[in-house]
C-alpha cells in the first residue's frame, strides 16, 4: 500500500516517467506540491501513450474526413458509414512492450482491449486482425516470445468468440530486444446508434462496470512510454492479466444495456485504467468528475487510492448512466453476474476529485490533465536517402529457380499457417477469404455486403525512406483490398517507431506521417482511429519505423469477390502495371544477396490509384475471379504463391524487358497479377490499354510445374514444401537455414 502522504522527491518524479520541467509545470499548474495519488494521476495522463505529447503535432496533418466519415480520431474507435444504415468501427492498438515481457498474457490484453474499443462504441465485434513482429530466429528469445504471443491471441480471440481473420507476422534483428504486438479489431453497429465518450449533465450516477479491480497493470502506460534496458524483465508486474470469458459477458452486458437507453456516456478503462477513462469522460462533455474510491469492486484487500486509480485490470467499463434507469441497468448487469457499482457523479466544477476513506486523495483541474499535458516540437531530422540500385548492378548469385525456392522458404516470405490455423478464424460464420490471401473478407450480417479488411507495412522501406515507406505502407493496403473487389474506405494506423528524443528517429517518425498523408489523400483514404507505440528501443538500439496501417474496404456482394490461387488450367496470366526491376531494399537482394540497402521503389500515387480502379472494375464487371497484388519477392514469388494455392502450376513465356533476377524479383509498385478464360484476355488487354494501364500476357495456367524463361521447371510440390515446413520446423526446435547461417 502506498500512503498518500509520501514525500515528492526528484528520483519518484523520474520513477514515475516526468522530467523536472514536467514536474515545474504541474507545481505551476496547481499551486501546491502534489500527493502521491496525484502524482500518480499526472504520470498516467501526461506519459507518451495517453498524452501523444511528442506525436500530436505531426498528427494533425493527417486526412481524416471524408463523407463516410461518422466518427473520426478521439474516440475509442473510428467508424464509417457502410450504407443501408450500418456503420463499421474499428481500431488499431499495439502491446508491444508488455508482450515483450510476458508474452502471453501481454498479448490477450493487447486483443481483450482493441475489442473493448469497439464495442465501447455500440458495435459487435465481427473481426479481429494483428500485425506482429520478432526478432531474428536465431536469437535465444524469438521462439519464445512468438510461442507466447500467438498462443495469447488465439488464447483470448478463441475464447471470447470473434474471428482472427488476417495480419502480418515477420523477422527482423532490430526486433530482438522489442517485439511488436498489434490488434486491430472490426464491429458492426447501426450508424444512428453509435456511443460516445463525452459526460453530460450534471449530478448523473459514474457507474463501474465489469472485473474486479486488482493490482495487475499498475503503470503500464508509464512502462509502454519507456525504452528497454536489460532490467526490463523487472516490469514483469506491469503486465495485465486478461480474461477472455468476463470480456464476452461485459460485451453482451454493454449492448444490451445499450438498447436500455440509459447510457450518456461509456468509456474503456484501457491504459491508465480508472484515471484516464474518468478524466476523458468528464473533459470531454466540460464537466467534472467526483469519485468514492469506498465503493470500487476490488479483488485484493487494502488497496491504496494510487493503486485504484493506476490499475489496468482488464475487463473493465466506465458508464455516466441516466439516474432514472440506473435500476434497470444494474439488473442488466447482475443477470450477466458482473459487478455494477456506483462510484461517483458528474459535478459542474470541472474539478476531477477522488476520495478514499473519508479524505480527499485528488484535486485537480480535469481539462487541464489533457489538455496542458505538454506537446513537443521535437527536434528531427530527414533519413539520408539511399541511393537507386541498378537492376543490373547487383550480379544473381544463384540461378531464378534455386532463389525462388530459397525466398518461398525465407523467414518473412513461409507460409503462416502454423500461426493462423491456431486462431479460430471461422466462427461466427461470416468470413469469406480466410488468412493467407491479400486481404480477408468478411461477410456484414447475413449480406450481401462484405467487409475487406488487411493490415500492412515495409519497415525496411520506411528505414530506407521514410517517406516513401509511409506512403508504400498505405498504397499496399489499398492494393491488397482492391485485389479482393473492394472499395478501399478508410484505415486505422499503429505507429510504432523508436526513441522520440533522438532526432534521427523522431525524423523517420515525421517522414513517414507525411508520406501516409500523401497517400491517404490521393487513395481518398482517410484515417479514422490509430494508436502510437514510441521508445520502442532496448540499451538504444531502436526498432525498424513500423507505422502498421489497417484497412477498410466495402464489397457490395460479397459474392463477387477474387482471390490468390489459379483456379483452373488453361487460363491466361496478365501483368497489370509496369515493370522496371527495382531491386533495391528488395526480400532477393536481402535473402539471396545478403545486402540491405539502396532506396525502396517509389510510389507513384496516380498510377496506384489509375491500376487499381481498373483491376476492381474487372472484378465487379468482367467477373475475374483471380486476382494477386505483387509486393514482397516481386513477380516470382507473386506466381508461387498463386500457384501454390490450388496446386496448379503455370508457363511462363514473356517477361518483361530488363535482367531477368530483376524483373522476377524486383518489387516495383501499384502491379497485380491476373488469371482469366484464355478467351477473354485479348479484351481484357484491349481494356487496359483504352484505360491507360500496362498490362502484358505472360503465359498458361495448367500442370504440376512452376516453368520460368531459362529455368529448369520448378514443382509446385517443391515449392509448397519449402513454403510450409519453414515455420512448423522453426518451432519445433528443429535446425532452420536462417539459425545455420
Amino acid at each position: 500500500m502506498i500512503p498518500n502522504a509520501v514525500k515528492i522527491t526528484p528520483e519518484l518524479v523520474a520513477e514515475h516517467g516526468l522530467k523536472p520541467d514536467e514536474y515545474q509545470r504541474i507545481l505551476d499548474l496547481i499551486g501546491r506540491e502534489p500527493s502521491i495519488t496525484e502524482l500518480g494521476i499526472f504520470s498516467a495522463m501526461w506519459n507518451e501513450h495517453c498524452s501523444y505529447k511528442s506525436s500530436r503535432l505531426h498528427l494533425k496533418t493527417l486526412p481524416t474526413k471524408a463523407p463516410w466519415v461518422i466518427q473520426g480520431p478521439g474516440e475509442n474507435a473510428g467508424v464509417i458509414d457502410i450504407g443501408d444504415g450500418m456503420a463499421c468501427v474499428f481500431k488499431m492498438e499495439s502491446h508491444n512492450h508488455p508482450s515483450y515481457i510476458e508474452p502471453y498474457q501481454g498479448a490477450t490484453t493487447g486483443v481483450g482491449g482493441i475489442l473493448r474499443d469497439v464495442f465501447t462504441m455500440g458495435a459487435r465485434p465481427i473481426a479481429c486482425l494483428n500485425a506482429l513482429r520478432f526478432g531474428d530466429p536465431s536469437h535465444p528469445r524469438t521462439r519464445h516470445l512468438v510461442a507466447g504471443v500467438v498462443a495469447g491471441v488465439g488464447g483470448y480471440g478463441n475464447s471470447f468468440g470473434v474471428p482472427t481473420v488476417g495480419g502480418q507476422f515477420g523477422f527482423h534483428t532490430r526486433y530482438d530486444g522489442n517485439i511488436l504486438v498489434n490488434a486491430m479489431a472490426v464491429g458492426i453497429a447501426k450508424a444512428d446508434e453509435i456511443f460516445y465518450a463525452a459526460a453530460t449533465g450534471v449530478g448523473n450516477p459514474i457507474v463501474y462496470l465489469g472485473s474486479k479491480t486488482g493490482r495487475d497493470g499498475i503503470h503500464g502506460a508509464t512502462m509502454a512510454s519507456a525504452e528497454f534496458d536489460d532490467k526490463s524483465e523487472e516490469k514483469r508486474p506491469t503486465v495485465q492479466v486478461g480474461d477472455p470469458f468476463a470480456e464476452k459477458l461485459l460485451l453482451e452486458a454493454c449492448l444490451e444495456l445499450m438498447q436500455t437507453g440509459s447510457v450518456i456516456a461509456i468509456q474503456d478503462m484501457g491504459a491508465a485504467g480508472l484515471t484516464c477513462s474518468a478524466v476523458e469522460m468528464g473533459a470531454k462533455g466540460d464537466l467534472g468528475v467526483e469519485l468514492d474510491l469506498d465503493k470500487v469492486p476490488c479483488r485484493e484487500a487494502g488497496m491504496s487510492a494510487y493503486e485504484m486509480m493506476l490499475s489496468e485490470s482488464q475487463e473493465r467499463m466506465l458508464m455516466v448512466l441516466d439516474p432514472a434507469k440506473e435500476a434497470q441497468a444494474k439488473a442488466v448487469f447482475v443477470k450477466w453476474g458482473l459487478d455494477f457499482a456506483v462510484i461517483g457523479h458528474t459535478t459542474d466544477t470541472l474539478r476531477f476529485v477522488v476520495k478514499h476513506r473519508g479524505e480527499v486523495m485528488a484535486d485537480l483541474p480535469i481539462k487541464e490533465l489533457g489538455d496542458e499535458a505538454p506537446l513537443y516540437d521535437r527536434p528531427h531530422i530527414a533519413n539520408t536517402h539511399q541511393p537507386v540500385l541498378a537492376p543490373d548492378s547487383v550480379q544473381p548469385p544463384v540461378g531464378a529457380a534455386d532463389a525462388l525456392l530459397r525466398l518461398v522458404g525465407s523467414p518473412d516470405l513461409c507460409s503462416k499457417r502454423w500461426v493462423w490455423e491456431q486462431y479460430d478464424h471461422l466462427i461466427l460464420g461470416n468470413t469469406v477469404q480466410q488468412p493467407g490471401g491479400d486481404a480477408a473478407v468478411v461477410r456484414v450480417l447475413d449480406g450481401p455486403k462484405g467487409l475487406a479488411l488487411t493490415s500492412d507495412v515495409t519497415p525496411r522501406y520506411c528505414e530506407a525512406d521514410p517517406v516513401e515507406g509511409g506512403k508504400q505502407a498505405v498504397a499496399e493496403a489499398w492494393r491488397n483490398i482492391t485485389a479482393v473487389g473492394g472499395q478501399p474506405l478508410a484505415i486505422t494506423d499503429n505507429l510504432n517507431f523508436g526513441n522520440p528524443e533522438r532526432p534521427d528517429a523522431m525524423g523517420q517518425f515525421v517522414g513517414c506521417i507525411r508520406g501516409i498523408g500523401e497517400a491517404c489523400r490521393a487513395l481518398d483514404f482517410p484515417v479514422v482511429s490509430g494508436n502510437v507505440s514510441l521508445y520502442n528501443e532496448t540499451n538504444g538500439r531502436g526498432i525498424l519505423p513500423t507505422p502498421t496501417i489497417g484497412g477498410v474496404g466495402l464489397l457490395d456482394d460479397v459474392t463477387v469477390n477474387a482471390s490468390v490461387g489459379f483456379k483452373a488450367a488453361g487460363e491466361a496470366i496478365i501483368l497489370v502495371g509496369d515493370t522496371q526491376g527495382w531491386i533495391g531494399q528488395s526480400v532477393w537482394l536481402k535473402e539471396i544477396a545478403g545486402r540491405e540497402e539502396g532506396a525502396p521503389p517509389p510510389v507513384d500515387l496516380a498510377v496506384e490509384r489509375r491500376n487499381g480502379d481498373f483491376v476492381r472494375g474487372l472484378i465487379r464487371n468482367w467477373g475475374i475471379r483471380t486476382v494477386h497484388d505483387l509486393s514482397d519477392g516481386g513477380l516470382a514469388v507473386a506466381l508461387a504463391e498463386m500457384a501454390m494455392a490450388k496446386r496448379i502450376g503455370a508457363t511462363i513465356e514473356t517477361l518483361p524487358a530488363g535482367p531477368a533476377h530483376a524483373v522476377l524479383f524486383g518489387e516495383d509498385q501499384a502491379r497485380y497479377l491476373l488469371a482469366v478464360p484464355a478467351d477473354e484476355a485479348d479484351a481484357v488487354l484491349a481494356q487496359a490499354k483504352a484505360s491507360g494501364v500496362p498490362a502484358m500476357r505472360l503465359g498458361v495456367t495448367g500442370g504440376d510445374t512452376l516453368n520460368l524463361p531459362g529455368e529448369a521447371p520448378i514443382s509446385v510440390e517443391a515449392l509448397r514444401s519449402a513454403h510450409e515446413n519453414w515455420l512448423p520446423n522453426y518451432m519445433a526446435g528443429h535446425p532452420t537455414t536462417a539459425e545455420a547461417a
